[in-house]
């Protein structure tokens, strides 16, 4: 068969949505076409305990536009449209962005000196069974609310040990505050509220868990009114990575779904805006 027949087929089966959804069969078959390592997905589920068909899909990010609100408060996105389909035959805008603009993840090297950037996070890692600590009935009362070591404690009880090499994600409900100041919920001195993981979480989680990740639905992995980023520091250094300002995570269940983050591959990076996703099980 001629080079670009093998390409044809292989692009064909992995765009299909069996071959997307399905898992180790198929991807297994594809990756030895190409004459690559069976790709993250099917090694992730596999070591993490997470087996099954995958019969959906849940997307995890924001729409991003120049409002969304930032940590700092001040616009961190930009696209200006320079070449129209119209005009000149096509559509292309040039984009402005921060690193840490909505949807996105941090890399180790966002608070170390000599972590990974986010194009050194080995593919395998970010591809990870996905947890689910359900806050948002206390975020819902009390703004500073934080994932505790009880929290963690209380979701194993309830499902088992955490899968290895998972990303253990806090739902608070703050994803729906997006459109507006509740996101940012800033005081009058400026200091904001909205819940994040506590630094005994994140001690809890690197020496009792094999957790790969952390993301929240909020700005910041530590709680807004943190002044010392304790969660930051503390996780991050180790080559774990984060994940900020995610949507969606009301709708999936507490366990069972993989998290597939899309991270952007500029070298050096401390971050960068992500296409998040979720494949889910059938029932």
């Amino acid at each position: 068969m001629c080079g670009q027949c093998v390409i044809d087929n292989v692009r064909q089966s992995m765009m299909s949505r069996r071959s997307l959804l399905l898992g180790a069969a198929a991807t297994g078959a594809a990756a030895a076409a190409l004459g690559t390592p069976r790709p993250a997905l099917a090694q992730t589920a596999e070591a993490g305990g997470v087996s099954g068909r995958f019969s959906g899909v849940a997307d995890l990010t924001h729409t991003l536009v120049p409002d969304f609100p930032t940590f700092s408060g001040k616009p961190q996105f930009e696209a200006n449209q320079v070449y129209f389909r119209d005009k000149d035959g096509y559509n292309l805008s040039i984009l402005t962005i921060d690193e840490h603009t909505g949807t996105h993840v941090d890399a180790p090297l966002h608070f170390s000196t000599d972590g990974q950037s986010v194009d050194e996070i080995p593919v395998a890692n970010l591809v990870a069974p996905l947890v689910i600590v359900d806050i948002a009935a206390r975020a819902a009362d009390d703004a500073d609310a934080q994932v505790t070591p009880d929290d963690l404690k209380a979701w194993i009880s309830a499902n088992g040990e955490m899968p290895d090499r998972c990303c253990v994600a806090m739902h608070s409900g703050w994803a729906e505050k997006v459109g507006g100041d509740g996101f940012r919920n800033a005081d009058g001195d400026g200091v904001m509220h909205f819940p994040g993981f506590h630094p005994e979480a994140a001690a809890m989680l690197m020496e009792e868990t094999g957790a790969i990740g952390i993301g929240v639905d909020t700005l910041s992995l530590d709680h807004g009114a943190s002044a010392d980023f304790g969660t930051h520091n503390s996780w991050l250094p180790t080559n774990r990575w984060g994940v900020e300002c995610l949507a969606g995570l009301g709708a999936l269940p507490a366990s069972g779904a993989m998290i597939v983050l899309g991270a952007p591959k500029h070298k050096g990076g401390s971050g960068g805006p992500a296409r998040v996703f979720a494949l889910t099980k059938a029932a």
